[in-house]
């Protein structure tokens, strides 16, 4: 698992020296706390965090490329605890959904792509195993993580259809053999089984095998089935999560309530869905956050379909998720946002980030001046991964001639009129 702990930076150089070409100098960014600063990124890390031209070159160390961030929000990067990369782009197929390896693949890598231009540099992938897919699914995503590296991290879940009874048998093998393909989470979706309990503990018995975390799907539905699943799970190390758990609000308030303690107490994560379900799971509702975070739940946000046939317009935005928490489900705009950064990140395995000297380099910047208004109006966005600029995303906004435009001083059009 990935170290949890941020390494403190480098001891600065005693004199100036050439510019460090691995070095990056983010300029005039402002933070959450209202500061605006400069921040010097070397070696995947935050190496320092100063006043507004405090880093540059005349400073302890000559830095490389810069990046203005003026007029920018400096965030720590989003990430994405909930896709499913097998199935992703695949609303508009007019079809049944290619399961060809070339297909997969291709769709894997947009949808991550697509994902990172939002903001997130490390997703987790949901990739059925077994059935008509046998294991090709799985070896197209994992080619696509390959293909991947150095723009973002994607780690999958290897999820078989039926683990118990006769039927059973072989998708026990085929979740084995994932394993060993280098699935690095086992889950699935124990209600589809004819034995959820037996399901749970057999993907249980795997991950302790193994050494791996446990993702599973659930609308949480069953009280007495969640009992059994906290008690099973209590005290497995690297974690649990279960998501989108929907159904949870809809129990009565005090069944809900003991269920949330008892998922606390035995350490189970869960992963809302605010922008829908996916398939197989009931997509009519979110889980009740406020009541799990105030039973002490580690609650993360995740995206789910991303335009696939159970969510043919899903966006794949980390900032999307966390608006709607705020929007729609009460959650102030910090802990809207915590749900899709550094809960998410926590339940991925991956260590914390701070604006901070010391922290891993994993970072969003978004044009705004203040969090509520980037989770409102989240256009512009500029991406770093392990210390370097990724993706970057522009929006340009202007007016056609009027009154109005020229008494606020609006940016006009720079191409003729509109009719």
């Amino acid at each position: 698992m990935p170290d949890s702990r941020p390494q403190p930076p480098p001891p600065p150089s005693s004199s100036p020296g050439p510019a460090d070409p691995s070095s990056l100098l983010l300029c005039g960014a402002r933070l959450t706390d209202g500061r605006t600063v400069d921040v010097r990124l070397g070696g995947g890390r935050i190496e320092a965090v100063g006043t507004a031209g405090s880093l540059g070159a005349g400073g302890t160390r000559a830095c490389g490329a810069r990046v203005d961030l003026s007029g920018y929000l400096l965030l720590p990067a989003p990430a994405e605890p909930h896709a499913h990369a097998d199935t992703a782009l695949s609303a508009d197929t007019g079809g049944p959904v290619s399961y060809e390896p070339q297909d997969v693949q291709r769709r894997a890598t947009e949808a991550a792509l697509l994902q990172l231009g939002h903001g997130a540099t490390a997703l987790r992938a949901h990739v059925r195993v077994g059935d008509v897919q046998g294991l090709g699914a799985l070896t197209a995503v994992l080619q696509a993580r390959r293909a991947l590296r150095g723009l973002a991290e994607l780690t999958t879940v290897a999820m078989p259809r039926v683990l118990t009874g006769v039927a059973g048998a072989d998708g026990l093998a085929m979740l084995r053999d994932a394993v060993k393909m280098g699935a690095s989470v086992v889950g699935g979706r124990p209600d589809l089984d004819p034995d959820p309990t037996g399901y749970v503990e057999a993907v249980l018995e795997m991950a302790s095998e193994h050494g791996c975390p446990v993702d599973l799907h659930t609308d949480a539905g069953d009280p007495a089935r969640l009992a059994r699943l906290a008690a099973m799970a209590g005290g497995l190390r690297p974690g649990v999560s279960l998501s989108p758990c929907g159904d949870l609000g809809r129990l009565p308030s005090e069944v809900a309530s003991r269920t949330a303690d008892q998922l606390a107490a035995a350490g189970v994560a869960v992963v809302c869905l605010p922008q829908g379900g996916c398939g197989g799971v009931d997509r009519r509702g979110a889980a009740p956050v406020r009541l799990l975070r105030a039973a002490g739940v580690r609650v993360a946000a995740g995206s789910g379909a991303l335009r696939d046939v159970s969510n043919p317009v899903g966006r794949g935005d980390p900032l999307e998720a966390a608006f709607l928490l705020a929007s729609r489900y009460g959650l102030p705009p910090d802990e809207a946002y915590d749900a899709v950064s550094s809960s998410a990140r926590a339940v991925l395995g991956l260590p914390e980030v701070r604006v901070e000297a010391g922290f891993p380099a994993e970072l969003l910047a978004v044009r705004g001046d203040r969090l509520s208004g980037v989770l409102s109006l989240a256009y512009s966005r500029i991406v770093v991964h392990q210390g370097r600029v990724v993706a970057r995303t522009s929006a340009v906004r202007e007016y056609c001639s009027s009154a109005a435009s020229v008494e606020l001083g609006l940016p006009r059009q720079g191409r003729g009129e509109v009719p």
